[in-house]
């Protein structure tokens, strides 16, 4: 599991606050070690679904320490509130275009919010955004590894606007494709075969590299055709709304001055 620290997040919190969401982020880190193992252990003996449901577990194990470390950091009111608009918008990129097959601009605002706010912050709202959009495409146990799969979206692209790979505001136009690129990258490679692999425990009982094949061959069109809509998104929209989050961290104080949005 990646290491949670407050990051350049929107907002900032007491130092004190800071060691205590860390302490709990830990435990709950060192819980998720422990349970997993015997997770896997004792689904291996529950019949039929054993497999598919230890796997759903794992994957909120993996969830609970970002949650626990955004809580932790005892984030402000208006912070909390821009991480609701972003979870909103990714939502409506979802719903607007589910008449295109495959279709799903929704990523593309969960790395604008990673690369904008900070992986952790990222995380969430990926997370957010995909529980609260199967209200309207339905839930299931799919929805963890959805949860997942869109939270390691907008942790990837934090990290890499951590690392200085893209600005977090005005972009430059070679810096717009790397970006549409590894968007699609990002979902073909990874986001996409997290999603795979929830089809694939849903297949089956009895896992076996012949259906893990087929499944994660049979996903790549539709990974492909995802990581397109990604790409697609992000060149035309991250710009102006990056843009626009950097101009509402300046305005309100949401960005501690330690943070300041590097440009290129």
């Amino acid at each position: 599991m990646p290491e949670l620290t407050p990051g350049p997040d929107f907002g900032g919190a007491s130092a004190r606050g800071n060691r205590q969401g860390r302490a709990k982020t830990l435990v709950t880190v060192i819980g998720a070690l422990i349970l997993t193992p015997l997770t896997v252990v004792l689904g291996m003996e529950v019949p039929g679904s054993g497999y598919y449901l230890s796997g759903t577990l794992i994957v909120l194990y993996a969830l609970a320490p970002f949650f626990v470390s955004f809580e932790g950091r005892r984030p402000q009111a208006r912070e909390i509130a821009v991480v609701a608009v972003l979870a909103a918008l990714a939502v409506v990129a979802r719903a607007a275009f589910v008449w295109v097959p495959h279709f799903k601009p929704m990523a593309a605002i969960v790395m604008i919010a990673g690369i904008a706010a900070g992986p952790q912050t990222g995380f969430l709202v990926g997370s957010v955004a995909a529980l609260a959009s199967n209200f309207i495409f339905g839930q299931g146990p799919w929805t963890p590894w959805q949860m997942l799969a869109f939270g390691v979206a907008g942790l990837v692209a934090g990290l890499l606007a951590d690392a200085r790979v893209f600005p977090r505001a005005n972009l430059t136009w070679p810096r717009r494709i790397a970006l549409a690129v590894t968007g699609f990258v990002l979902i073909v490679g990874l986001v996409g075969p997290i999603l795979d692999t929830s089809t694939f425990f849903y297949l089956s009982t009895a896992p076996t590299l012949e259906l893990a094949t087929a499944v994660y061959l049979a996903g790549l069109p539709v990974n492909a055709a995802h990581g397109a809509a990604v790409a697609v998104t992000l060149l035309l929209v991250a710009n102006p709304l990056l843009d626009q989050l950097d101009r509402l961290r300046v305005k309100y104080g949401l960005l501690d001055r330690r943070h300041a949005p590097h440009r290129n």
